[in-house]
């Protein structure tokens, strides 16, 4: 997974693999899935993420147990 964020656009860009994507589908006005031949999740794009609360994102660490 790879997150990206383009500050000057305020577009948040989650790539969940390396597939080829085959579709995208609008959820909302500003969130945008990408979807693979196999219909698994490949991208997720947000617009305006700061205005609509997406960034800024919080990072959590924990060690596995």
């Amino acid at each position: 997974m790879r997150t990206t964020y383009f500050d000057r656009d305020d577009i948040l860009v989650i790539r969940l693999s390396d597939k080829p994507i085959a579709r995208e589908v609008s959820q909302d006005w500003n969130t945008h899935v990408s979807y693979a031949a196999d219909g698994t999740a490949v991208e997720i794009v947000v617009l305006d993420a700061k205005a609509s609360g997406a960034m800024p994102m919080e990072v959590s660490h924990a060690a596995a147990i």
